[in-house]
């Protein structure tokens, strides 16, 4: 009779099932990995055993930083933010650390917690405002032994520019810069009913409207700071590609299945990307250091470079005094013959500015040469 009566509660009440271990292990890493986020993960992990076990094999990791802080005093707590730059809207933050503007990115940040028994010191689950405890980018990624896609988004980019201006860039690494894509514009306008008024306010004289046929620059350009604000827009932006590069070392050191990797920020200013075989490169040469400072050092340079006073997108947007900067070394660029093929600039940005860079590859050529730096 008890046995019978076990049975019937058994089959009344019956022990509640977790659906998720009924999924295999594969369709939980495909999840994981199209979380991404390590942050996320970590908090993964104190679901339960399977969970820990399972997050140190993903694959594609995306790592967000939330507020840039100086690494100039390491003890300098929460408070010391600029919040109104870099609000700080929840517990579970993590930081990216900047030794000098420019030169450096040296820690990632996250806050101390309470830690749920039996799980890894580096996930954090419950953060205390004021408590911060410091962690490298290898300290922070240690606990996954099979990364193939990284990707660290920055929460805006390095370079101070004042408000309106436009500036993007992109940079490609093996152990030295491969190339470099630099796109800027003294003023945007995006606003189709305004397009009018944007003509209007540009220098309107009639060296700059002949210009717009012949695609030269005009003497304004060398007279009135152009050409220096262009100068000090590509030094600001391959100092900040190179000190990325030099600062990633230690995670594709310890990495070694990584096969993509990209450092980025969150306001589109400055992505570095490197592939499968720049990442083995760099392993196989390692870099050359700046004496000067903490960053790879940048070899001579061949540019080529685009001017168009006023650029007119097909959707109505306006950039005025349109620049792209096209970076190769000079070695590499006398063997790939960069100059006949110029594909690899417009495919550095995304619409509309892809577009932009199309447009402005169609004028006339500027040829200029930098020094290692």
């Amino acid at each position: 009779m008890g046995s019978i009566r076990l049975d019937l509660v058994g089959k009344v009440n019956p022990e509640p099932v977790d659906q998720f271990d009924r999924l295999p292990d594969s369709i939980l890493l495909l999840i994981f990995n199209n979380i991404g986020d390590v942050k996320a993960l970590g908090r993964c992990c104190t679901v339960s055993k399977r969970f820990y076990s399972l997050v140190p094999q993903v694959d594609s990791i995306i790592v967000r930083v939330d507020c840039v802080i100086s690494d100039d005093d390491p003890s300098a707590s929460i408070t010391s933010v600029d919040k109104s730059r870099h609000p700080v809207s929840s517990f579970f933050r993590l930081f990216l650390g900047i030794f000098k503007p420019l030169q450096s990115l040296t820690q990632l940040m996250t806050p101390s917690a309470r830690r749920i028994p039996s799980v890894s010191q580096d996930f954090d689950c419950e953060g205390e405002r004021n408590n911060v405890t410091h962690h490298s980018p290898t300290q922070v990624l240690k606990n996954f032994n099979e990364i193939k896609l990284l990707r660290i988004e920055l929460p805006s980019g390095e370079l101070g520019i004042d408000e309106g201006v436009l500036l993007k860039w992109k940079a490609n690494f093996g152990s030295t810069l491969d190339s470099c894509v630099i796109l800027g514009a003294s003023s945007v306008c995006t606003n189709p009913n305004r397009v009018g008024d944007c003509l209007a306010s540009c220098d309107a004289s009639n060296a700059d409207r002949v210009e717009n046929d012949n695609g030269s620059i005009p003497d304004s350009f060398y007279t009135n700071g152009g050409l220096k604000l262009r100068v000090v827009w590509t030094i600001s932006s391959l100092i900040a590609a190179s000190a990325r590069h030099y600062l990633l070392q230690p995670i594709i050191a310890e990495h070694k299945t990584l096969e993509c990797l990209s450092l980025m920020d969150s306001d589109g200013q400055g992505v570095l990307s490197m592939n499968k075989d720049q990442l083995e490169e760099l392993r196989v040469k390692p870099l050359s250091a700046s004496s000067a400072s903490k960053r790879t050092l940048v070899p001579a340079l061949d540019m080529r470079l685009w001017y168009s006073p006023n650029l007119e997108l097909p959707n109505g947007m306006v950039l005025k005094g349109a620049t792209l900067v096209a970076i190769k070394p000079i070695e590499q660029s006398k063997k790939e013959a960069v100059g006949l093929d110029l594909n690899w600039v417009a495919a550095a940005f995304e619409e509309p500015f892809g577009t932009a860079a199309r447009m402005l590859v169609k004028r006339r050529t500027y040829c200029l040469e930098m020094n290692s730096f």
